[in-house]
């Protein structure tokens, strides 16, 4: 069996994560048992939920054991199988970690993919995978838009934000993004069709209030929020009556103590609801969401970007780029 380099866990990040945290370490693979097969990973999501499987605590995921590769979305090729169902040389998806070769059996989550229904394999991490599934759902059916209302979308330059907002300007909606800088800012209307992008660097939360009521005066009637904080509330304090709040993620809490949103009472006042959402409650819709994904993809409805960073030993500043703002599209390390 061939050699396999894995990049482990080895203590508890303390805030934002350090090199020290992490060991990148080579070992024999182990021989397959039955109903088992080895994937070659070939390309690994980068994504921010990544930093919460890190800490020891009670989670949708349990936390990653010290001592153990850090868990990953991956996709990659069956080198060896003993397994019905998962030959040689198949491209198969799933849950993995982030080394050369993870062991894998028949009846989890790992799943054949055909790298020949799309443009690129590692769409399959973007568009038409977890990112993009996040998105489609994530704005149907919990935040459920409809023609003429208006959207507000934080961290809209990300991943899961840019989809959001072209989804959003499909069903009809006018669309409001935050970003960070006047590069992605530019993007959100130059490239994913955004009618408002808002630039937090280097404002209060009264400012961006501002900013966002001066955006929609008549209130955000959507709210798909991905960052938290002070943006969040800034988000509150503009939801209109009978508002939806999707909390997807709160990426600017994930290595600090949680700050908590203070406009909550705003949700009383406008009759206002916020639901958190959670890609694995639709795993058994997805080939739906991909379906009508593709089609409005073919029909330059939807652009998707992809920064895809190589080596396994690049793992580390890779992952943390999510935190710093500087990749520009879906975060992807390329393994093989």
């Amino acid at each position: 069996m061939p050699q396999n380099r894995r990049f482990l866990l080895q203590r508890r990040p303390d805030g934002e994560p350090v090199p020290e945290d992490f060991e990148l370490i080579t070992e024999d693979t182990p021989e397959l048992a039955d109903g088992q097969f080895l994937i070659r990973n070939h390309y690994a999501s980068l994504d921010p939920a990544m930093r919460g499987w890190m800490d020891d605590a009670d989670s949708y995921m349990p936390p990653i054991p010290l001592g153990a590769p850090v868990r990953a979305s991956t996709i990659g090729v069956v080198e060896e199988s003993r397994a019905d169902g998962f030959e040689k040389g198949q491209w198969v998806m799933g849950l993995h970690a982030l080394e050369d070769y993870s062991v894998s059996q028949a009846g989890g989550f790992t799943q054949p993919i055909d790298p020949g229904m799309v443009p690129e394999v590692t769409n399959f991490l973007s568009l038409f995978g977890a990112v993009g599934m996040t998105a489609y759902f994530g704005l149907f059916d919990v935040c459920e838009p409809k023609a003429g209302e208006t959207v507000l979308v934080t961290g809209a330059a990300g991943a899961v934000g840019s989809i959001v907002g072209q989804l959003a300007k499909i069903t009809g909606c006018k669309v409001i993004g935050i970003a960070g800088g006047p590069e992605k800012c530019a993007k959100l209307t130059e490239r994913y069709g955004y009618d408002v992008a808002i630039d937090y660097r280097g404002k209060d939360q009264a400012a961006l209030e501002s900013e966002i009521a001066a955006a929609a005066p008549n209130g955000v009637d959507v709210i798909f929020e991905n960052v938290g904080g002070i943006i969040l509330d800034a988000g509150l304090e503009n939801i209109a009556m009978k508002g939806r709040i999707g909390l997807c993620g709160l990426i600017s809490e994930y290595n600090t103590d949680p700050v908590g949103a203070r406009n909550l009472w705003r949700l009383i006042v406008k009759r206002a609801k916020i639901e958190g959402l959670l890609v694995a409650d639709y795993v058994e819709r997805f080939g739906e969401g991909a379906a009508t994904m593709g089609e409005w993809a073919s029909a330059g409805k939807l652009v998707v970007d992809e920064h895809i960073d190589d080596g396994l030993e690049n793992a580390y500043e890779a992952f943390m780029r999510l935190f710093a703002g500087s990749n520009q599209g879906k975060m992807i390390l390329k393994i093989a």
